[in-house]
Order: structure tokens, then C-alpha cells, then sequence
């Protein structure tokens, strides 16, 4: 797996609101906005499914998905692509509900999703846009 640098862990750090792109095994593509994306580590990402319909069909038929980083506060803009693992049970999963439970008490969160962090990409305005960081 990819490990994210001090820069991209900044980044993420600074941002309030992801857009989560998925496919489905047809690749018809959907992009979410997810509030509750948190860094576990420099190699893995936790998503709380408290309201996921497509987003959760697609990781299930497709276990891939696509994030970035940006947003006024963030240096540069950074899309992060990871392999995914629904989590619905277990120590992860109880971790992530008390998390998102203490944050929004009626939210359902009803499945968590790991993301392994494979690759990087600059998507920055201009002649680096698009290429291969990690």
C-alpha cells in the first residue's frame, strides 16, 4: 500500500467536506459529498456509511473509490484512489460508530468503510496536473 506524505496528511487534515467518487461494475460513475472521512493512519481512511444508497452498492460490486483534497485552507490539491472494505461488525466498526455517534447522535452509522490508500495524483491547475505523486 501507498503511504501519504507530511503534505497530503495536511491536507487532509484541512478539509471539512470529501467528494467520494465510486463506480459501479458498469461503470456508471457517483460522487458523494461524505462529512465524516477520517486519516487511521498514513495508509488507511475510514468512511461511516450513515446515509449511503449508491456510494455503498458500487464499493460492494466495485471495492474501488476516489477522494480529493482541496479546498481553500489546503496547499495544492491531491486525489487519493484506494481499495475498500465494507465493515459492518467488529472492533473497526464499533471504534467508528462511538466516533460518529458522539459527534451526531441520531446519525445511523451503519457501515464503516476502509479505504487502503494504492495511489496519489496531483490534480492542481496547471502542467503537473494528473500525474502520479505516490
Amino acid at each position: 500500500m501507498v503511504k501519504l506524505n507530511e503534505e497530503m496528511k495536511e491536507a487532509f487534515s484541512k478539509v471539512r467536506v470529501f467528494p467520494v467518487a465510486t463506480a459501479s461494475k458498469d461503470g456508471v460513475p457517483n460522487v458523494v459529498p461524505i462529512g465524516f472521512c477520517m486519516l487511521v493512519d498514513d495508509e488507511t481512511i475510514w468512511i461511516a456509511d450513515n446515509f449511503m444508497k449508491k456510494t455503498l452498492a458500487n464499493v460492494k460490486e466495485n471495492p474501488k473509490l476516489s477522494l480529493y483534497l482541496w479546498g481553500p485552507e489546503v496547499k495544492g490539491c491531491f486525489q487519493i484512489k484506494g481499495d475498500v472494505k465494507v465493515v459492518s461488525e467488529g472492533e473497526e466498526f464499533q471504534k467508528m460508530r462511538e466516533i460518529v455517534l458522539a459527534k451526531m447522535a441520531k446519525a445511523p452509522a451503519k457501515n464503516l468503510l476502509v479505504v487502503k490508500v494504492t495511489e496519489v495524483f496531483s490534480c492542481t491547475p496547471g502542467p503537473e496536473a494528473g500525474e502520479k505523486l505516490l
